[in-house]
């Protein structure tokens, strides 16, 4: 890494993103998937993955459904179906709107990758209960109705041998923040650990009806978004000085991981967090004896 600015240092550290090749291995052939908050960043490659995987793919968007389109688009290019649906996982006509236009295109759900998420930061003196109120609606309650709703189809059809070992799979999309706290996102933080810990109450009560309920939690991924603030070689550095790997995450990385936690290849795997976080949760402070 240089250590001074360099003109190179952009398209050096950022490559542009690889678009994964259709997979050989359908793991989730006949599956129907909605994955939320689809048409950017990480919810948009977890979306693709499930695609190439096999599954047909609800794309959910609350704004730019040009976006979303062009996700679906992709999925498509691949041989699975794909349709895009507009919904705010933070309301819940939405939600069941959003549900019963999946199940009547596709039959119905299979797989619920709960995605959808905002930040609104602010020192917390200053955190605002507007601020508090939408991260709380759109992160948490947002993943309590999907959940919700997907449960509710899940128990209704019950399982089907020929498609998958469950009846169902939800991944909840966390964060490394679910257990790292984080000082001037207080909202973004409490709604994550709350997700941590809805994810394995559902998880132990939903286990005897073989609905599976996991976890992603990424730690800092490559996005559109969140790219800004590490766009030079110093913001960069101290970056890393997070992540023991010493790289920072690409969103198709969690997508793989969404796939193998949606697939029978885990179904044995129920109430957990998978950290994908190149070791930001391992304590990298400690990494040279504390």
């Amino acid at each position: 890494m240089p250590s001074t600015p360099d003109h190179k240092f952009i398209s050096e550290t950022f490559p542009a993103p690889v678009m994964p090749a259709c997979s050989i291995i359908k793991l989730l052939k006949g599956q129907k998937a909605l994955v939320t908050g689809a048409s950017s960043g990480i919810g948009r490659a977890v979306a693709i993955a499930l695609g190439h995987a096999g599954a047909d793919v609800a794309v959910n968007f609350v704004s730019g459904p040009d976006a979303a389109e062009e996700v679906a688009a992709e999925i498509r290019r691949c041989g699975a179906q794909a349709i895009t649906v507009r919904g705010d996982v933070g309301k819940e006509e939405d939600v069941e709107a959003m549900f019963a236009r999946v199940i009547a295109e596709f039959g119905t759900v299979d797989v619920l990758v709960n995605n959808a998420g905002i930040q609104k930061d602010a020192p917390f003196h200053e955190l605002t209960l507007a601020q508090w109120q939408r991260v709380i609606d759109v992160n948490l309650t947002g993943q309590f109705l999907c959940s919700r709703a997907a449960v509710r189809e899940f128990r209704r059809r019950g399982v089907n041998k020929e498609i998958s070992c469950a009846a169902g799979k939800i991944i909840c999309v966390s964060s490394v923040h679910d257990i790292i706290p984080w000082a001037g996102h207080v909202n973004y933080a409490a709604s994550k650990g709350g997700v941590a810990m809805m994810m394995k109450s559902i998880a132990q009560e939903v286990a005897p009806f073989r609905i599976r309920v996991n976890s992603v939690s990424p730690g800092a991924i490559r996005t559109p978004i969140n790219t800004e603030a590490w766009n030079t070689p110093g913001a960069y550095a101290d970056l890393l000085k997070l992540i023991p790997y010493k790289r920072i995450g690409e969103a198709n990385e969690i997508g793989r991981a969404a796939v193998w936690l949606a697939s029978d290849e885990s179904d044995y795997i129920t109430g957990t967090t998978l950290y994908v976080d190149g070791g930001m949760t391992l304590y990298p402070g400690f990494e040279t004896g504390g």
